[in-house]
């Protein structure tokens, strides 16, 4: 008998967790901006670009937000449109012989003709940078890497593919692809370190819930099936790679906007996750992190020889995601936990998830009480 309730503790004891189960990170509703579908990552002075219904603002770190753009020459186009922007680092074009201006902002325009928006750093200069032959825009990004040699990208639906442009310095544009994959929303340049992806314009492509990549020559290839909800206005709408440092101290944001009458209504913030809180659920500086449009769940991807997926939010909320994630490094670095992974999937393949329930946590101890209580009592019994 004693042999028999000493299997049976074991056998509960083992039932439970050694430790609790590690929370979820959870996205913050930080800042209320009206309208709010896009980021431009930190300008030269630590805030970001915010892009509202037809207006920008800046926003710091601490949380001030201020119109942007608004006077003589500023910015009021496309009202209810996603505009999608980029922000220039003054990455330098060496086929054209010039630099793209620190802080400017690139912005699609999706009225005729169809194009890029450019606003010089001081918000007093408003112009059309460059026309493209399509239809209309659905994402842009720069080449941070130089593999497309630093140039502005853009995307293009037609036809049930995807066209993308690549434009220099100069306003010049050129075609990289017509054939692409169908894909749209908040794009991001590989860093080499990204196995045999690096230097390739990763997109998302929410009906399918597919990351693809684009090679400079054209060329294109799944990166990772997400594992996340899919469809309009649900899939995989964002991709970005975390930089060099954020795991030491920083923050990384994401737009809510506001979408009454959806199933995902959005509550129009800017959403923020720490660093730390990032890094606890396994995020290593130079992971890719892909985060959904319904819901904001996320996921973070690391690839070498093969790639490997592994959930970050795992569970949506109502919020209505859109445009590009971002991220601010914090100004004096902090002591960087150790990384901890939970088992990730083949690259094709959601990850598994390992939390037990609660309920049954709940049950499994109370019958591990009952039995040493019972235990207690028999060996008092024969004592």
């Amino acid at each position: 008998m004693r042999v028999r309730s000493a299997i049976l503790l074991v056998g509960l004891v083992a039932m439970l967790p050694i430790s609790g189960a590690a929370a979820s990170p959870a996205w913050e509703e930080w800042q209320s901006v009206s309208g709010v579908f896009d980021l431009g990552a930190p300008r030269s002075d630590g805030s970001l670009l915010v892009a509202g219904s037809a207006a920008l603002y800046t926003l710091t770190p601490a949380g001030d937000l201020e119109p942007f753009a608004r006077g003589a020459g500023g910015y009021r186009d496309d009202p209810t449109a996603e505009a999608y922007l980029a922000l220039s680092s003054g990455q330098h074009v060496a086929s054209a012989g010039c630099d793209f201006a620190r802080d400017d902002a690139f912005i699609l325009r999706l009225h005729a003709p169809i194009g890029i928006t450019r606003v010089d750093r001081t918000g007093t200069q408003t112009a059309s940078f460059a026309n493209v032959s399509a239809p209309g825009l659905n994402g842009i990004a720069f080449d941070t890497t130089g593999s497309f040699d630093h140039r502005l990208l853009a995307t293009a639906p037609v036809n049930g593919k995807t066209e993308v442009f690549a434009i220099d310095c100069t306003g010049a544009v050129q075609v990289v692809t017509s054939s692409a994959p169908v894909l749209e929303g908040g794009l991001a340049v590989a860093p080499s370190t990204f196995g045999s992806f690096g230097g390739a314009l990763i997109a998302p492509d929410e009906l399918s819930g597919v990351i693809w990549a684009i090679a400079p020559d054209g060329s294109s290839k799944q990166v990772v099936n997400s594992g996340l909800p899919k469809g309009g206005d649900i899939g995989v709408e964002s991709v970005a790679f975390v930089p060099k440092g954020f795991t030491k101290s920083g923050d990384l944001y994401y737009s809510d906007r506001a979408t009454p009458g959806n199933p995902h209504p959005g509550t129009d913030h800017v959403l923020r996750i720490s660093s730390a809180d990032l890094v606890a659920a396994g995020v290593q500086d130079g992971d890719m992190l892909g985060a959904t449009e319904g819901g904001a769940s996320m996921i973070d991807v690391r690839c070498g020889a093969t790639c490997q997926v592994a959930n970050v939010v795992a569970t949506p909320t109502t919020a209505h995601g859109e445009g590009h994630l971002v991220f601010t490094l914090g100004q004096q670095a902090s002591p960087t936990p150790k990384p901890t992974r939970s088992p990730i999937a083949t690259p094709v393949e959601r990850a598994a998830t390992t939390n037990v329930p609660a309920w049954l946590i709940a049950i499994a101890a109370a019958l591990l009480a009952a039995l040493a209580a019972a235990l207690f009592a028999a060996n008092r019994r024969r004592a």
